[in-house]
């Protein structure tokens, strides 16, 4: 992972929630979570990490970049899968420690590894005491 941090360290308690400059806090692993959703139906697609270099390449790009923690690497969502995140608009929680995409995507309009549109296919029910996975 990059350790440049093109990022102004996090102000004051008031900066960080009322003002007007970008300053993620990025955790001890250098990561921010992320969720992402479709622009136009607000299904959330994905819950993923950026590295500061992952945030500044989609900030540059207008497409989403994220950091890989199982690959240990900078990924471009949809390089492979045709599967390119447009970024249509951005947010940040009230601390600056997690990020909201809001995308239009490209391709089959799948997000997900296993080909799903989203991520969050399964829904967990209590079953006989226990949690058990459904897929939707």
């Amino acid at each position: 992972m990059t350790l440049s941090n093109p990022f102004p360290p996090p102000g004051a308690k008031t900066e960080l929630e009322e003002g007007s400059i970008l300053s993620p806090r990025f955790g001890a692993d250098g990561l921010v979570t992320c969720i992402t959703t479709d622009a136009a139906t607000g299904e959330i697609l994905m819950v993923a990490h950026m590295s500061p270099e992952a945030l500044a390449k989609t900030l540059e790009t207008g497409e989403a970049w994220y950091w890989s923690r199982s690959r240990g690497e900078l990924w471009h969502k949809g390089a492979t899968s045709g599967q390119v995140q447009m970024v249509l608009e951005m947010r940040v929680d009230c601390d600056q420690d997690a990020l909201l995409l809001k995308v239009k995507v490209a391709g089959d309009g799948g997000c997900c590894h296993t080909g799903r549109r989203s991520c969050f296919y399964r829904k967990v029910e209590m079953s006989e005491g226990a949690p058990r996975l459904i897929v939707d």
